[in-house]
Protein backbone atom coordinates (compact mmCIF):
# COMPACT_ATOMS: atom_id res chain seq x y z
CA UNK A 1 0.00 0.00 0.00
CA UNK A 2 1.24 3.49 -0.85
CA UNK A 3 1.79 6.08 1.87
CA UNK A 4 -0.32 9.24 1.81
CA UNK A 5 2.35 11.37 0.10
CA UNK A 6 2.70 8.78 -2.67
CA UNK A 7 -1.10 8.57 -3.06
CA UNK A 8 -1.31 12.37 -3.44
CA UNK A 9 1.48 12.39 -6.03
CA UNK A 10 -0.11 9.47 -7.89
CA UNK A 11 -3.47 11.27 -8.12
CA UNK A 12 -2.01 14.42 -9.65
CA UNK A 13 0.26 12.45 -11.95
CA UNK A 14 -2.85 10.60 -13.17
CA UNK A 15 -4.68 13.91 -13.68
CA UNK A 16 -1.82 15.52 -15.63
CA UNK A 17 -1.20 12.34 -17.65
CA UNK A 18 -4.94 11.89 -18.38
CA UNK A 19 -4.98 8.38 -16.86
CA UNK A 20 -8.53 8.30 -15.58
CA UNK A 21 -8.42 4.59 -14.71
CA UNK A 22 -5.56 5.28 -12.30
CA UNK A 23 -7.45 8.19 -10.75
CA UNK A 24 -10.62 6.10 -10.42
CA UNK A 25 -8.68 3.51 -8.39
CA UNK A 26 -7.33 6.21 -6.06
CA UNK A 27 -10.69 7.81 -5.26
CA UNK A 28 -13.02 6.32 -2.65
CA UNK A 29 -16.60 5.66 -3.66
CA UNK A 30 -17.76 8.44 -1.31
CA UNK A 31 -15.17 10.95 -2.64
CA UNK A 32 -16.14 14.64 -2.50
CA UNK A 33 -14.43 17.68 -4.00
CA UNK A 34 -14.74 21.19 -2.59
CA UNK A 35 -13.25 24.37 -4.05
CA UNK A 36 -14.29 28.01 -4.23
CA UNK A 37 -16.49 26.89 -7.17
CA UNK A 38 -17.66 23.47 -5.97
CA UNK A 39 -19.42 22.49 -2.76
CA UNK A 40 -18.67 18.84 -1.95
CA UNK A 41 -19.43 17.51 -5.43
CA UNK A 42 -19.34 13.74 -5.78
CA UNK A 43 -17.03 11.53 -7.86
CA UNK A 44 -19.20 11.56 -10.97
CA UNK A 45 -19.52 15.35 -10.93
CA UNK A 46 -15.77 15.73 -10.29
CA UNK A 47 -15.01 13.70 -13.40
CA UNK A 48 -17.61 15.60 -15.42
CA UNK A 49 -16.62 19.13 -14.34
CA UNK A 50 -12.99 19.04 -13.22
CA UNK A 51 -11.25 16.21 -15.06
CA UNK A 52 -11.49 17.85 -18.53
CA UNK A 53 -9.56 20.88 -17.24
CA UNK A 54 -6.26 19.01 -17.66
CA UNK A 55 -6.70 19.55 -21.42
CA UNK A 56 -6.22 23.29 -20.83
CA UNK A 57 -2.80 22.93 -19.21
CA UNK A 58 0.65 23.22 -20.71
CA UNK A 59 2.49 22.30 -17.49
CA UNK A 60 1.72 20.89 -14.07
CA UNK A 61 4.46 20.85 -11.43
CA UNK A 62 4.09 19.40 -7.95
CA UNK A 63 6.07 21.69 -5.66
CA UNK A 64 5.57 20.07 -2.27
CA UNK A 65 3.69 17.37 -0.43
CA UNK A 66 3.23 17.30 3.35
CA UNK A 67 1.56 14.14 4.58
CA UNK A 68 0.42 12.75 7.90
CA UNK A 69 -1.68 9.76 8.98
CA UNK A 70 -4.94 11.46 7.93
CA UNK A 71 -4.01 12.69 4.46
CA UNK A 72 -1.75 15.11 2.62
CA UNK A 73 -1.41 18.73 1.62
CA UNK A 74 -0.12 19.16 -1.92
CA UNK A 75 0.93 22.41 -3.58
CA UNK A 76 1.27 22.57 -7.33
CA UNK A 77 2.00 25.19 -9.99
CA UNK A 78 0.14 25.20 -13.29
CA UNK A 79 0.65 26.98 -16.59
CA UNK A 80 -2.35 27.03 -18.91
CA UNK A 81 -2.13 26.94 -22.69
CA UNK A 82 -3.38 30.56 -22.55
CA UNK A 83 -0.30 31.62 -20.56
CA UNK A 84 -1.91 31.96 -17.13
CA UNK A 85 0.17 30.63 -14.25
CA UNK A 86 -1.23 29.84 -10.81
CA UNK A 87 -0.50 27.87 -7.70
CA UNK A 88 -3.03 25.95 -5.62
CA UNK A 89 -2.86 23.92 -2.45
CA UNK A 90 -5.19 21.02 -1.74
CA UNK A 91 -5.79 18.88 1.29
CA UNK A 92 -6.60 15.28 0.49
CA UNK A 93 -8.25 13.25 3.26
CA UNK A 94 -7.03 9.68 2.73
CA UNK A 95 -8.24 6.48 4.36
CA UNK A 96 -7.29 2.89 3.60
CA UNK A 97 -5.23 3.97 0.61
CA UNK A 98 -7.99 5.94 -1.11
CA UNK A 99 -8.79 9.64 -1.31
CA UNK A 100 -12.10 10.39 0.45
CA UNK A 101 -12.13 14.17 0.15
CA UNK A 102 -10.30 17.00 -1.60
CA UNK A 103 -10.44 20.61 -0.39
CA UNK A 104 -8.89 23.14 -2.80
CA UNK A 105 -7.39 26.50 -1.85
CA UNK A 106 -6.72 28.82 -4.81
CA UNK A 107 -3.61 30.94 -5.07
CA UNK A 108 -2.89 34.05 -7.11
CA UNK A 109 -2.86 33.98 -10.94
CA UNK A 110 -0.30 35.58 -13.26
CA UNK A 111 -0.14 36.26 -17.00
CA UNK A 112 3.23 37.15 -18.52
CA UNK A 113 4.59 37.62 -15.02
CA UNK A 114 1.87 40.08 -13.97
CA UNK A 115 -0.75 39.54 -11.31
CA UNK A 116 -4.27 38.88 -12.65
CA UNK A 117 -7.04 39.64 -10.15
CA UNK A 118 -9.87 37.13 -9.99
CA UNK A 119 -13.32 38.55 -10.47
CA UNK A 120 -15.60 38.18 -7.42
CA UNK A 121 -18.59 35.97 -7.97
Amino acid sequence: MLDNAAIARAMYTAFWSRRRDDAERLLADEFTFTSPYDDAIDRAEFFRRCWPNAELLSSFDIERVAADAEGAFITYRIMTKQGVQFRNTEYLAISQGRIRKADVYFGASYRNGRFVAKAPQ
